[in-house]
């Protein structure tokens, strides 16, 4: 699979998934050694199993309300790169969590080293500009 089809093909299982916290539709989309970075000075989440763990306790405070993903931009050696917007209600209160993510993903495609750098917002924003989400 190529690099492209691999990164639209997560996106848009990311978007579903998360709205509907599909923990197990997610982790198909890891190889079985991935590498996930939640944020980028934490340790690292080593496997699906690591990566399961820590995507079930991020949903277990999180009601959703939307999901949106930019279009994948690829570059060379299997990485690709989306921006996200999530409309969530965390322990009963509004929150707009943006972001990106930055995916490697392998010959099969599956995603083999992840990174995420988001920051969260109280109430339901739009984050600003229009360079991918529109």
């Amino acid at each position: 699979m190529d690099t492209g089809e691999a990164a639209e093909r997560f996106v848009r299982v990311w978007a579903r998934a998360w709205a509907e916290h599909d923990v197990d539709a997610l982790l198909e989309l890891y190889a079985e050694d991935c590498v996930h970075r939640s944020m980028p000075f934490r340790e690292p989440h080593r496997g699906r199993a690591e990566l399961g763990g820590y995507l079930r306790w991020s949903f277990a405070s999180e009601r959703v309300r939307e999901v949106r993903f930019s279009a994948p931009v690829v570059g060379r050696h299997g990485v690709a790169v989306a921006e996200f917007r999530v409309l969530a209600e965390e322990d009963g209160e509004p929150s707009t969590l943006a972001g990106c993510v930055l995916a490697r993903f392998d010959g099969a495609g599956l995603a083999v080293e992840t990174r995420d750098y988001w920051h969260t917002e109280a109430g339901h924003r739009e984050p600003a500009g229009t360079l991918f989400l529109n």
